[in-house]
């Protein structure tokens, strides 16, 4: 009798993209808040965070991989969400040390968490220019299109991930391992962004304050041109009666 019954079975992947898409989506449907202040060094503050996160991430991703067989791969989906809340946390927080949260919406959260999970889903979502992003809001129909093909990608690593519950421990190792890495990419990605310009392509509802002070210099040019003709004027019309005027005589004795 043969050994194969006790290796790994031929599977399809343990998680269907559809479940994980619908995760995703719920999950960038509301940003966490923060308790971190605005920092005078955010660099070094975010290395902190990212450090911390790194190590969480490692340790309940290296915990959730522990059940083996077929009992682990039920864990690979909470597996998932519980390491995105730790990294989606920590982008967070990131975004507070540089005094950025307001600046952080689903579209930023969900290119911090993903991109270098599937960049070529973001393709029609974010524009670099220079040190500037230039992220489009994203609708219903987009933010659905952009999950499915990070979901897509992540169903392929689950597969992986799948197979390492049939190795007990070495598997767990390794699945946190690789969850530490994966927070680190995230905290790079969210450094990144913070560091340059952030801006919403069409949001016009909050007007600028370059383009709120643009008229009123403008405005005060023109007082100011205005009044300068005036006393340039005065002063002219002064000069011309003084030189029109006879000088006197001296008197003599």
């Amino acid at each position: 009798m043969t050994q194969h019954s006790q290796q790994v079975p031929a599977v399809s992947a343990p998680v269907e993209h559809g479940r994980i898409t619908s995760a995703i989506l719920d999950f960038v449907s509301q940003v966490p808040d923060s308790k971190v202040g605005n920092s005078k060094e955010p660099a070094s503050e975010a290395r902190r965070l990212a450090n911390r996160a790194a190590q969480r991430a490692a340790l309940t991703a290296g915990s959730l991989a522990l059940p083996p067989g077929p009992l682990g791969w039920l864990t690979l989906l909470p597996e998932l969400i519980a390491i995105w809340k730790i990294q989606g946390q920590m982008v967070s927080d990131i975004a507070a040390a540089y005094g950025r949260h307001a600046t952080l919406g689903r579209e930023q959260m969900m290119w911090c968490l993903f991109r270098h999970t599937a960049a070529q889903a973001f393709r029609d979502l974010v524009v670099r220019m220079g040190d500037r992003l230039v992220f489009r809001r994203m609708s219903h129909s987009v933010a659905q299109r952009v999950a499915k093909r990070v979901g897509v990608k992540l169903t392929q690593r689950t597969l992986n991930k799948g197979i390492s519950r049939w190795l007990p421990v070495i598997g767990a190792l390794g699945v946190g391992a690789y969850a530490y890495y994966d927070t680190g990419q995230v905290a790079s990605t969210a450094i990144e962004m913070f560091e340059g310009e952030i801006a919403i392509e069409g949001d016009d509802e909050t007007p600028k304050p370059e383009r709120q002070a643009e008229p009123r210099r403008r405005m005060a040019d023109s007082l100011i041109e205005k009044a300068v003709a005036g006393a340039a004027r005065k002063v002219a019309g002064t000069a011309r009666k003084a030189a029109a005027r006879k000088p006197r005589k001296p008197k003599t004795d």
